[in-house]
């Protein structure tokens, strides 16, 4: 996950950078496209998608989502090494 720094820069992953070919200097558009922010290396095609690109756009996050591993199990807190209950006492002396 990136954070928007004070200047409200922005670091690309490096995983999505070698993806898409992007280095440092290179320049990126980013477009509005409904509830989320589209980012296009600068010189690719930055049209709003059509009917067409937007339903293969909604084919592919629904492949993705099928290849998804279901039933997939979320950590726990107590993985962690701490328990809720250590929470109520830190700071203060026992």
């Amino acid at each position: 996950m990136a954070k928007v720094t004070s200047k409200y820069q922005v670091t690309v992953p490096k995983r999505i950078a070698e993806q898409y070919h992007i280095r440092p200097g290179d320049d990126i558009d980013w477009l509005p496209a409904g509830d989320a922010i589209r980012v296009i290396p600068h010189g690719q095609n930055a049209a709003p998608p059509g009917r067409e690109s937007q339903v293969r756009l909604f084919d592919q996050a629904t492949e993705r989502h099928r290849r998804r591993p279901s039933g997939a199990v979320l950590k726990r807190a107590d993985s962690r090494g701490w328990k809720r209950k250590d929470l109520d006492v830190r700071g203060r002396s026992r």
